[in-house]
């Protein structure tokens, strides 16, 4: 269920919640959906429910028996905060992310509205990275609703970018992460799109980390933008969690 990962962001998922259901642009090719019937049909028991939620309480302890820290991409083949999944099963993720505070975990959700409905009411320790898909300017609102929530830190996944943003409110915006879509049906990304929004990043201050140019074979087109690879991120340490410091010499992010 916990396993290392091939997300260039992250270092390992956790998935207490499979499933999903298609909410927004971004949701058409779904690589969960298909990565979760994959899975039904190689009889993972995880997913005997193909790609309906479903919560998996027997999973909700695997970060507590990871020793050696690390980055945990939380609920990468569900949305932690769809409204089939209680508000009850949500808080005791979050209680699991409090207790094994060594490690720091990325919480990603389309669904900004019953983030924000649910922000108060849920710890928010400074190991816990919050953030929202923004796939297409129509969805411009779910970085608002983002902003509101008492996240220690907030990023913005623009993936998969499917037209330009322009004139992003990056207040209070840790980190953008940005790529493009891959694998069959793959629709296609401009670059002057992606190049406008790393501007944006630069002028205001804010990390930028370009993930992918995507398309049928994402291993050919890669993920060189002009020349250089984009990794930055904002300082992981829980003493600087939420602070936007780093440095950043060739496009690469320096922790300190």
């Amino acid at each position: 269920m916990a396993q290392n990962s091939k997300i260039e962001w992250t270092q390992c998922t956790w998935n207490p919640v499979t499933g999903c259901t298609k909410i927004s642009l971004g949701c058409k090719n779904c690589y969960a959906e298909r990565m979760a019937m994959r899975l039904k049909a190689m009889g993972q028991p995880n997913y005997r429910n193909g790609f309906r939620v479903t919560k998996h309480p027997h999973v909700l302890e695997t970060p507590l028996r990871w020793k050696q820290p690390r980055t945990i991409f939380v609920n990468s083949m569900s949305d932690l905060f769809h409204k089939d999944v209680t508000f009850d099963f949500i808080s005791k993720v979050f209680d699991v992310m409090c207790q094994a505070s060594r490690h720091q975990y990325q919480v990603l959700t389309k669904r900004s509205n019953r983030l924000l409905k649910l922000s108060s009411r849920l710890p928010w320790p400074a190991n816990v990275c919050m953030g929202v898909t923004v796939e297409h300017a129509d969805y411009i609102s779910r970085i608002d609703d983002l902003r509101q929530t008492d996240a220690a830190t907030k990023f913005l996944s623009l993936e998969p970018l499917l037209g330009p943003i322009p004139n992003i409110d990056l207040n209070g915006i840790d980190w953008v992460i940005v790529g493009g879509e891959s694998g069959p049906g793959a629709r296609p990304i401009r670059p002057e799109w992606v190049v406008d929004i790393k501007d944006q990043c630069v002028d205001s201050g804010v990390p930028f980390f370009f993930k992918q140019w995507g398309g049928v074979n994402k291993k050919k087109t890669g993920r060189l933008l002009n020349g250089r690879t984009w990794n930055q991120k904002p300082v992981t340490s829980e003493a600087n969690m939420g602070e936007n410091n780093y440095e950043s010499q060739s496009g690469q992010l320096v922790l300190r």
